[in-house]
């Protein structure tokens, strides 16, 4: 198995995934609908920010890696990755017949010989489903669940240190695809397709539980004129069960949420925990706009400043990020919103931004923010600012 090919392969998942075989000495060809990020790609450009992933980039394409939106290419491959996740609707229900839909545009261009793998979020029973859909059209296939759980901005990092859960239809599937992750991966965890398709779902979950205690436990001190982060420092002082308590802020992003929705609905809506999570994490952008408003008073035809637009720090991806949220609920408070972020571009410089702003609030704790010692009222639930 020397040639590779990922389908979604110029993104988040996709890039990395496939810098990591290439630099192993497979020849990788990612096939992408996004005309913009395959011509990034093939000229050693980055369609977005990933720590150590340029300069490998720039040594290996065209040598190694390529992009392009011709899908016949998946003809003349060993191996077969699809990145398509499974999404949810408006009602956070998993839509898996877009999965299905995605394999069957391919249909023409895949072959029984191929090991065929899976490697996003799958709503649990969809690695059974995509097994019988292949059958239906090759007669038999090879079929893998990998699934990623990578760190983004960290991808290149972990794929190469963290352990490799895979899944199959088959031992030979199985065989071949374990065979295939070593050459990236320290360890092969196999489990079973369904008990791979939670692992990933209950992986991303735990981590959204994680932060809505920390935004509850927030909203509390908050709410009674308490400094939480004062609190939080005592809790963690030398307390070694406390080690990984994490600090409160925006819980955004395409997976956490997505993930946690998705376990709910495999449990047929009586996963609670999980519900009440979401009702804290999406419920912090108004207790900010209100912590303000006790400052402020009405925010009517106000200037507030919101820096940081990204779903996480030092990272330029905007997807499902809560900062926007705020946006909206800033505006139907009549409140004129400046926003900034270094990621992306700006009307006004930061300064500009501050100094023209009545009040601020911190969407994002990138690292340029940091030194900032605002003069205008704030309101900072990620704590680097002085309290």
């Amino acid at each position: 198995m020397n040639k590779i090919c990922i389908i979604g392969g110029c993104g988040h998942v996709g890039l990395p995934l496939g810098l990591a075989f290439a630099s192993k000495g497979f020849f990788v060809t990612l096939v992408d609908l996004n005309s913009s990020a395959i011509d990034k790609v093939n000229k050693g450009e980055l369609p977005f920010k990933e720590d150590g992933a340029e300069e490998l980039l720039k040594s290996l394409v065209p040598k190694k890696i390529i992009a392009s939106n011709d899908i016949t290419l998946v003809k003349n491959q060993d191996v077969v990755i699809f990145v398509t996740g499974t999404p949810v609707d408006e009602h956070h229900t998993p839509k898996i017949n877009e999965v299905l839909k995605v394999i069957r545009s391919y249909k023409k261009s895949l072959s029984k010989e191929q090991l065929i793998i899976l490697r996003s979020t799958l709503f649990p029973g969809s690695t059974e489903l995509i097994v019988k859909e292949l059958e239906n059209l090759l007669e038999e296939t090879k079929l893998a669940f990998c699934p990623e759980r990578i760190l983004q901005g960290k991808a290149l990092e972990e794929i190469f240190a963290l352990p490799q859960i895979v899944a199959a239809n088959s031992d030979k599937a199985y065989n071949e695809a374990a065979e295939l992750f070593l050459k990236i991966s320290p360890k092969i965890i196999r489990m079973e397709p369904r008990e791979a398709e939670l692992v990933k779902l209950m992986t991303n979950t735990w981590r959204y539980l994680e932060f809505a205690v920390s935004n509850a436990f927030y909203m509390i001190a908050e709410n009674d004129g308490l400094d939480f982060y004062k609190i939080y420092k005592a809790i963690k002082d030398d307390y070694p069960r406390a080690k990984h308590f994490p600090s409160a802020g925006l819980t955004a992003g395409p997976c956490l949420f997505k993930d946690t929705m998705q376990l709910s609905a495999f449990y047929q809506n009586n996963f609670f925990l999980g519900q009440s999570a979401m009702l804290v994490n999406e419920g912090l952008p108004n207790f900010l706009i209100q912590q303000l408003e006790k400052k402020l008073g009405s925010l009517a035809e106000k200037q507030i400043a919101l820096l940081g637009m990204t779903f996480k720090a030092n990272n330029d991806d905007t997807r499902v990020s809560l900062s926007f949220k705020i946006k909206k609920i800033l505006e139907f408070r009549m409140a004129k919103v400046l926003t900034h972020d270094p990621y992306l571009q700006n009307k006004m410089s930061l300064q500009e931004t501050i100094n023209s702003a009545d009040g601020i609030i911190l969407g994002v704790p990138h690292d340029e923010y940091k030194g900032i010692v605002p003069t205008a009222p704030y309101i900072d639930c990620w704590g680097i600012w002085p309290r």
